[in-house]
């Protein structure tokens, strides 16, 4: 029996990408799906925010305005969303793609409303577009979002299997938590999310839990409460 309702799955550009670094995986996105599905079939509702990375990190060049080059890697993450749903479908699943601006007719307008009724149909609801606006990160959007459709949890699936008091890769003794407070992530400077994502999950009281997505079935032992991750309570 699923631990949770109703789930917001943030999935990194680059673990998209799989061993690639850029573009598409597509294998690898093929078993996000699959697990996916599990959870649909479980009744779990599923919202996913993707990054952009796998396309565009930030500036890649001075000669580009700040304002220019987000709105670059809010693209990067519509491309990326068009694709997933795409795969998802694939697999079995009815998806829809929402974003915070128009795009013509390959998304539709994001809404809490229009959001819960695609959940109450069973669909899988990708969030794109991250908060419309520069200055804000995909962690922002992921944490606004989660925190609009009142997620259970936001389920962050990452390279590394949870958090840590320092970087492991760096610190052979870095210590992992099982349950941290968000609050001792921000005075900590642990670096999970940004700042900004991290001060609006902590007043908005939003739960994450954060595991290594390249783990078997990761994202389903996760939400079944079967985890190795760090819960970052709020």
């Amino acid at each position: 029996m699923a631990k949770y309702k109703r789930i917001l799955l943030k999935l990194s550009g680059e673990a998209l990408a799989g061993s690639q670094k850029t573009g598409f995986d597509e294998a690898t996105c093929m078993g996000v799906a699959k697990q996916v599905k599990k959870l649909t079939d479980d009744g779990v509702q599923v919202g996913i925010v993707t990054g952009g990375g796998n396309f565009w990190r930030g500036r890649s060049s001075e000669n580009i305005d700040r304002t220019k080059a987000d709105q670059i890697g809010m693209l990067a993450t519509v491309m990326n969303c068009i694709y997933v749903s795409e795969i998802f479908r694939s697999a079995g699943m009815k998806t829809s793609v929402l974003t915070p601006f128009e795009c013509g007719s390959m998304t539709k307008l994001f809404s809490k409303d229009r959001a819960v009724k695609y959940f109450e149909k069973g669909m899988v609801v990708f969030f794109a577009g991250g908060t419309g606006h520069p200055y804000f990160s995909t962690d922002t959007g992921t944490v606004l979002r989660a925190v609009e459709i009142e997620a259970d949890v936001i389920l962050l699936g990452k390279s590394i299997d949870g958090v840590y008091d320092s970087d492991p890769e760096v610190n052979p003794e870095a210590k992992k938590y099982n349950e941290i407070a968000i609050s001792d992530v921000i005075n900590q400077r642990l670096g999970v999310i940004d700042l900004a994502a991290a001060v609006l999950s902590m007043e908005n009281h939003m739960p994450m839990m954060i595991f290594g997505l390249n783990e078997k079935d990761s994202i389903v032992n996760t939400v079944n409460g079967v985890t190795q991750g760090t819960l970052v309570t709020a």
